[in-house]
């Protein structure tokens, strides 16, 4: 096991997700007011943060035009979790997926009742998939 004194040194560790988007201030305001957070400026003015509910931040930013990141389809995606209310948990989603579609969200898949909650696939703004997931009441 390392001494005190060399972990110190190495300095801590965080952790934040990263999304590249071609207008990030936009997305970090979509994903401030789905959050319910306040964006950040980052470390230059093509980069904006937004504190993550986890810990850490969702970190988006501008690819340079040298090293562009290509939108893409795949199999990661933001999952966004609330547990429901007295309403139930499709409710809740129902109204949480308003919300989105006002802020520039499009729906991917219909919300669906599931025995763990309710579940939505979206798309944000510049269409990256985001999971709105409503865990019900034990």
């Amino acid at each position: 096991m390392p001494e005190p004194a060399a972990q110190a040194s190495t300095g801590s560790i965080t952790s934040s997700l990263v999304l590249a988007a071609d207008d990030p201030a936009a997305l970090a305001r979509f994903y401030g007011a789905v959050l319910n957070a306040e964006p950040h400026p980052g470390l230059s003015d093509t980069h904006w943060r937004v504190p993550w509910p986890a810990g850490g931040w969702l970190e988006l930013y501008a690819p340079s035009r040298s090293r562009p990141q290509p939108r893409q389809p795949g199999r990661l995606a933001l999952c966004l979790q609330r547990m429901a209310d007295a309403t139930g948990a499709l409710a809740v989603l129902h109204a949480w997926i308003a919300t989105a579609l006002e802020l520039g969200a499009s729906v991917d898949d219909s919300p669906r009742q599931e025995p763990f909650g309710a579940e939505a696939w979206l798309l944000d703004p510049e269409g990256n998939r985001l999971l709105l997931l409503v865990l019900a009441t034990p």
